[in-house]
């Protein structure tokens, strides 16, 4: 089936308070996707991000990111007033996150929201709490522990709730009773707003692409609960951690600092906390896309204190003995694999055994061997289309940035020499939605024809990514009719 869809993380949303939310701005995005005839949105991990605020390095891999929480609704209930929202200091550029202001004013405003809510009293809430106590209990007691500790990373906490001793961990549920009780909360509110955002897309015939990191961040709830699930020494630290090598992206490679899992420990458990894990994807998204895809045939193992990711070496992941595993437990389900980056036949060969989609994005198809495996006529239909990632600079910003030589290549395979230079993201476009790929998904800003202004983030980087926000009213009806026709027209409606 040909579909098509756009890329817009949930924060990169316009809304009243500084980032993007579960509010009216994101039905009224869904109401875009169905009026420009696409099938999906496709979003980032919407985990609780920690210091950088990426959404791949979170604080839980299982729990929601209490800044979408939509205050209008905790308004209506009664539980915070319209004065009081609009009071707080949000930033003052609507186009840009400014994260330590959205701290500041957000977390304040949840509290008061709590303290009024008699949440106790609800029943749904003591529901949610027992159905989700796997990774719930851990969690909240992790973050109340955590501003216990002014923040600090578990590693530096006292040695024996570091080590969960039976004794500190009845010590603190005791004493942060509220806190935990404060942190379930959230993650109720967040769950019942995302199941109405989801439900309202069903509605209009739209699926959601989530996406699921292949890591957890070491100062997670997943690492501090789970410790026998990663490659710890016996004082907890890492021996060694994820990255990626060199590549196009960064000379000196990525050095992401995640801790490694102990593949032979998981084995052995049958694969049960990834089990939980894309179980609980699922019931977040319709299709998941798993991010660094050829991890699990091979990962990247780089010396825990090494400063770059030159001095990493391969390791053998589990392979299709986890899919395996996945479809015998959880059944067929939808997944995207993100294969991007320099790929063995062991991970071709892995692709081809899941049957799995992979990922091809059109900014890589261009250089002057003129033979990239992402040019077009080298597809078959089972993949997706990209003209560029999250990953990736904005279509507009990559023509501006690439080499004399590359871009020749580009125009010369688009046949573009004539098409003004202010168009000519959409020539990248058309060739993504004219391609055999079943899927075709399109970044938000590449519609919109922004620059590298809008980029959301440059890897390997730090301080300046994540950032980015639509700006309200940003499509005109002449453009979503251009984009409409354009979906009609390669048999993507």
């Amino acid at each position: 089936m040909r579909r098509s869809g756009m890329l817009l993380p949930i924060a990169s949303l316009p809304s009243p308070y500084g980032i993007g939310a579960f509010s009216k701005e994101a039905y009224e995005f869904i109401d875009l996707l169905r009026d420009t005839g696409q099938k999906l949105w496709q979003i980032l991990p919407l985990g609780p991000t920690s210091y950088g605020d990426s959404p791949y390095q979170s604080f839980s891999t299982f729990a929601g990111n209490p800044y979408f929480i939509d205050l209008n609704v905790l308004i209506g209930k009664g539980w915070l007033t319209k004065e009081e929202c609009d009071a707080c200091d949000w930033g003052d550029h609507p186009s840009y996150i400014d994260y330590g202001k959205i701290y500041e004013s957000r977390f304040p405003l949840l509290r008061k929201a709590f303290e009024r809510s008699k949440i106790l009293s609800d029943g749904n809430f003591l529901t949610f709490c027992v159905e989700n106590n796997h990774w719930l209990d851990d969690y909240a007691l992790y973050m109340a522990v955590k501003n216990k500790f002014g923040g600090k990373s578990w590693i530096e906490w006292d040695e024996e709730v570091r080590l969960r001793e039976p004794a500190a961990l009845k010590k603190y549920q005791d004493e942060l009773r509220e806190d935990i009780i404060f942190y379930q909360y959230l993650q109720f509110e967040f769950f019942e707003q995302w199941k109405n955002v989801k439900n309202y897309a069903h509605e209009k015939g739209i699926q959601i692409v989530g996406d699921i990191p292949i890591y957890v961040a070491f100062d997670s709830a997943d690492t501090w609960a789970n410790p026998e699930l990663f490659q710890l020494d016996e004082n907890n630290l890492p021996i060694a951690v994820a990255g990626c090598p060199p590549d196009g992206f960064s000379a000196t490679g990525q050095l992401w600092g995640n801790p490694l899992y102990r593949w032979d420990y998981h084995r052995r458990m049958h694969y049960g906390w990834w089990m939980r894990r894309i179980s609980h994807c699922f019931k977040l998204f319709d299709i998941v896309r798993i991010d660094h895809f050829r991890g699990f045939d091979e990962y990247y193992s780089i010396p825990y204190g090494d400063d770059t990711a030159q001095n990493g070496h391969w390791e053998k992941g589990p392979g299709m003995d986890l899919f395996h595993t996945m479809k015998e437990e959880l059944g067929e389900r939808n997944i995207i694999a993100e294969d991007l980056g320099f790929l063995t036949e062991t991970v071709y060969k892995l692709l081809r055994d899941s049957g799995y989609p992979g990922m091809k994005v059109l900014q890589f198809a261009f250089d002057t061997s003129e033979n990239s495996d992402y040019l077009t006529y080298k597809y078959d239909r089972n993949c997706v289309v990209y003209t560029g990632t999250h990953d990736n600079d904005t279509t507009v910003g990559w023509y501006e940035h690439m080499t004399e030589w590359d871009r020749d290549v580009a125009l010369r395979y688009m046949n573009s020499f004539h098409t003004p230079k202010e168009e000519q993201h959409w020539d990248l476009i058309s060739l993504a939605m004219r391609s055999v790929a079943d899927t075709c998904i399109i970044p938000v800003q590449d519609y919109l024809g922004l620059g590298s202004e809008a980029r959301i983030n440059t890897p390997s980087t730090l301080g300046d990514n994540w950032k980015w926000r639509m700006e309200k009213n940003a499509f005109s009806d002449e453009l979503k009719g251009r984009i409409w026709h354009m979906t009609k027209l390669y048999g993507r409606l």
